[in-house]
């Protein structure tokens, strides 16, 4: 039991934790120290428990996976974290790894994936999936292509934040736009947050300004 690695799962969705903490079970390296909807839950999860790796989910209700990073390596700096989530954007990559991530993958990635970035995090090692390696890559390339669009405050947003836009531009409501994409409200209002923080707007008519300036509806 010793040797084992203890992982915790935040996630807003328990669907998420219940299936990641079902696959662990047939990892004899492996235990589930538990699992958190919010950063109050993770944080009496580390206070209980021993924990090695986190994975943690960025789009999360109340506070960011980033901020849940930030807060988790400030408390207990041992604690590996893996960014498990749907943000596929250099930006969010970023974020993560600055606020002390020791790796980034996508959930749409297979578990055997999971499984070995989890591995490679407790060994003190960083993990970043082909598929992350591949987006860092080609940001490096447009940063030597045109070095000016990085200098800019202005951040690309991915293509459900594109999404959302379009649909708040149409005047959706949270609800009307959950209905639409067939997800709930409280990941809208998560969308909402993100495509406000990255392209500098405080409300929708600035953000609808600043996005048929930059012809992106």
């Amino acid at each position: 039991m010793e040797n084992k690695i203890s992982v915790m799962i935040i996630d807003d969705h328990q669907l998420i934790i219940d299936g990641i903490r079902s696959l662990l079970q047939d990892e004899p390296d492996l235990v589930f120290a538990g699992g958190a909807n919010s950063l109050h839950q993770a944080l009496e999860i580390i206070e209980k428990n021993v924990v090695d790796v986190a994975l943690v989910d960025i789009s999360m209700p109340e506070v960011s996976g980033i901020e849940i990073t930030k807060k988790i390596k400030e408390i207990r700096s041992s604690i590996s974290i893996i960014a498990l989530t749907m943000y596929e954007d250099i930006q969010m990559i970023t974020q993560m790894i600055e606020a002390g991530a020791s790796g980034y993958i996508f959930k749409r990635t297979s578990m055997k994936e999971v499984i070995e970035a989890i591995r490679t995090a407790a060994r003190g090692e960083k993990y970043l999936s082909n598929a992350v390696q591949a987006i860092l890559m080609e940001s490096i390339k447009l940063r030597h292509e045109k070095p000016e669009s990085f200098v800019s405050p202005k951040a690309k947003l991915s293509g459900r934040e594109l999404e959302i836009l379009n649909l708040l531009a149409q005047e959706m409501s949270n609800e009307e736009i959950a209905g639409k994409l067939f997800i709930s409200e409280r990941t809208v209002e998560t969308h909402r947050r993100n495509i406000f923080t990255k392209t500098q707007t405080k409300s929708v008519v600035g953000l609808i300004k600043f996005a048929m300036k930059e012809g992106l509806i």
